[in-house]
């Protein structure tokens, strides 16, 4: 099967939706033997700034199977919706008018939406066939968060329905969100798919001891660490004031918040106190360590937020074997997968308070952590394997790739527009 990726995101960023693009077209390359060619942008997140050494306006180059088109493009150093939405439609005019390789099937990963509707109107002119990867929904997004008012999430909604309605299959990440495509955007069932995203993460390397002891961090603390994304909507000043709340009680606990984003200046400047510490993006070996030396992992999000994502570093979590607190609302997505796996505590969104007595609450029973830690990684094994997930990938795809041949044997062969120069 000849396969084109286009996506925003892709390796060496380390978190989000990249591991996971990255992921998929590196095995359906290596391990399925499909020909592989993947568009993706210059790598800047979750740092909103271009990797160092990724100059020039494009590059290729061949990893692990898979030739990698980069395509340079605006990156807004304070991310707005509308200045993310200007970034998106020049990735994805110059994703249009590039090479596609000649794909039997186009595969095409949302976010970015605005990105996703520009390609997809190449796709349909040329009679290739689409399925598009639904990691987030950008509508409830906007609704859930109130970045854009009610008008702006109208609008989104209107242009996710009929980007979404012209791909010939959907492929989304968790089964809440296939309702919400049916019920509320009218998408027919059968064309809506649910592969879940799996653990990218492989136990860590070294000694935990040693790791803590080189980190600072003593064997009596309770070190309770966040990893990914410092944006909007992980709301991780709710962790500044629990780290206030901690040093005031002379608590054991201490916060550490690993990685970077466009809110991690304004958090710097209002923490500084003692159960606080900022750590900045990690080699993985480094990352994998530092994750398996915590006593705890946090997961925050901004309250209001129910719908619109399945955070990724879940699956990470759960197989770390510790146990995870979700500070998020009873009624989220992300509170229904921790019920299920049955592998931490759930305090409600901006209640400092609670974050600080349920990480004291784990710190202090052994016992119960270790059996959250292990109920964690039971459903990482049981629902979260990449095997299940790239096998379930491979067949959607293919199911798509046949028919198209079987109708390029009845006509011409369908021959791209050339890719424009400058582009």
């Amino acid at each position: 099967m000849r396969l084109t990726v286009i996506g925003l995101n892709y390796r060496p960023e380390l978190t989000g939706i990249a591991v996971y693009t990255t992921g998929l077209a590196e095995r359906l390359a290596s391990d399925r033997g499909n020909s592989v060619h993947v568009i993706a942008g210059y790598p800047h997140y979750p740092e909103w700034r271009v990797h160092a050494g990724f100059t020039g306006l494009s590059r290729t180059d061949e990893s692990a199977g898979v030739t990698v088109k980069r395509l340079r493009h605006y990156i807004p150093s304070r991310p707005r919706l509308i200045n993310r939405l200007a970034m998106e439609i020049q990735f994805g005019l110059r994703a249009a008018f590039s090479s596609w390789d000649r794909p039997e099937v186009l595969l095409l990963v949302t976010p970015a939406l605005f990105s996703a509707a520009i390609v997809s109107l190449r796709a349909r002119l040329v009679g290739t066939r689409t399925c598009i990867w639904v990691q987030d929904i950008y509508s409830l997004g906007v609704s859930e968060s109130g970045a854009g008012g009610r008008i702006a999430a109208l609008a989104l909604r209107r242009v996710e329905r009929a980007v979404l309605g012209s791909a010939s299959t959907i492929v989304v990440i968790h089964e809440r969100f296939k309702r919400y495509l049916v019920a509320e955007l009218g998408i027919e069932a059968d064309r809506v798919e649910v592969v879940r995203n799996w653990c990218h993460i492989e136990d860590a390397p070294g000694n935990r001891v040693e790791t803590r002891r080189a980190r600072g961090w003593g064997p009596d603390d309770i070190i309770v660490l966040h990893a990914g994304n410092m944006g909007m909507k992980q709301g991780l000043e709710n962790v500044v004031a629990a780290s206030r709340i901690a040093e005031s009680r002379g608590s054991r606990v201490r916060f550490v918040l690993l990685g970077d984003g466009n809110q991690r200046p304004a958090l710097q400047a209002e923490g500084g106190n003692s159960h606080l510490e900022f750590l900045r993006p990690l080699p993985e070996d480094e990352f994998r360590a530092t994750l398996a030396a915590a006593d705890v992992l946090l997961l925050n999000e901004r309250p209001g937020l129910t719908e619109m994502s399945v955070p990724s570093k879940l699956t990470s979590y759960f197989q770390s074997g510790l146990p995870v607190i979700a500070a998020t609302d009873r009624s989220s997505i992300t509170a229904e997968e921790l019920a299920v796996a049955g592998a931490g505590l759930r305090v409600d969104a901006a209640a400092p308070d609670a974050l600080v007595e349920a990480a004291e609450r784990l710190g202090l029973d052994a016992k119960a952590s270790h059996a959250y830690g292990v109920a964690g990684r039971r459903f990482a094994a049981d629902i979260l394997g990449v095997g299940p997930a790239i096998t379930r990938f491979q067949a959607i795809l293919e199911r798509l790739a046949p028919r198209q041949r079987e109708e390029r044997d009845d006509r011409a062969p369908i021959v791209p527009p050339p890719p424009v120069r400058g582009f």
